[in-house]
């Protein structure tokens, strides 16, 4: 594959489901229908890698003539994978990449899911352009985050796991969107929650703008409105796309000879 490439399969590992899809980079946007297949229980490498493969082989995308680029729910340094918040503690300092790649046969990029929902956005979204400083949740199975700073990231932020003094959990534990499902909330009662989330950042981090990724996002307009916060707050362009866009336009660039080890590098490149 050439540099000048305009495509690449982008696969977005979360809690609960593993979404795939061809991407095209010129734009942003999906060449192919999103395949999804459940997030095997109990979430352990050699199982997670089958249900990859069932993505892959579903798109009809096996081979390496296509860059891939995997997205994945956790702290991701030079290939390792150095926390486990939704999945198996066997990630914990596992070699995930090198374990990808010889369980496909092929190359891949291996990125923080939020950082590279973070990527799309910065290339394509919602923070294309934006000074100053960005964050990027996803509500979903946890909250995962994106710093992003005069179109750059900062790499794994994990600002899901701020600490709620003396409540004992931490605040995705209280405030992602499976809280809302497991405590039977509606959107005004989740609100409330997210308004002591978002408040709590804007306080630490005095951020220029929120942009609000996930499943969840395609209902923004049912709870975005009922936060008070003197930041704006807008749902992220690509929703819950956002990690497979962003892991296949991290490909490409690792694919067109950038280092790939360091995720902050792939970003100025994607971005410039």
């Amino acid at each position: 594959m050439t540099a000048q490439a305009t495509t690449a399969v982008g696969v977005d590992i979360g809690g609960t489901g593993i979404k795939g899809a061809l991407v095209d980079l010129r734009e942003g946007r999906l060449l192919s229908e999103r395949v999804k297949v459940p997030t095997p229980a109990g979430a352990e490498p050699d199982d997670v890698l089958a249900a990859v493969k069932v993505v892959l082989e579903t798109l009809d995308v096996t081979d390496a003539d296509v860059p891939l680029g995997v997205a994945f729910p956790a702290i991701v340094k030079h290939g390792k994978t150095l926390s486990a918040a939704n999945v198996a503690d066997t990630w914990i300092g596992f070699p995930a990449e090198e374990f990808f790649e010889q369980g496909l046969g092929r190359e891949i990029h291996f990125a923080n899911d939020a950082d590279v929902a973070g990527v799309a956005e910065l290339r394509y979204g919602a923070a294309k352009g934006v000074e100053g400083l960005t964050i990027l949740t996803t509500l979903g199975t946890g909250i995962g985050t994106a710093l992003l700073y005069d179109g750059r990231l900062i790499p794994n932020s994990e600002l899901g796991h701020l600490q709620r003094a003396k409540h004992g959990k931490d605040a995705e534990a209280w405030a992602a969107y499976s809280a809302m499902e497991r405590d039977e909330l509606t959107f005004p009662q989740w609100a409330k929650r997210l308004q002591w989330y978002y408040s709590h950042l804007e306080f630490l981090l005095s951020p220029d703008l929120f942009i609000v990724g996930g499943g969840v996002s395609k209902h923004a307009e049912q709870f975005l409105p009922l936060l008070t916060l003197s930041t704006p707050i807008v749902p992220a362009v690509h929703r819950n796309s956002a990690g497979i866009v962003g892991a296949a336009a991290l490909a490409l660039a690792a694919d067109a000879g950038v280092q790939t080890a360091e995720t902050a590098k792939l970003v100025e490149e994607t971005t410039r």
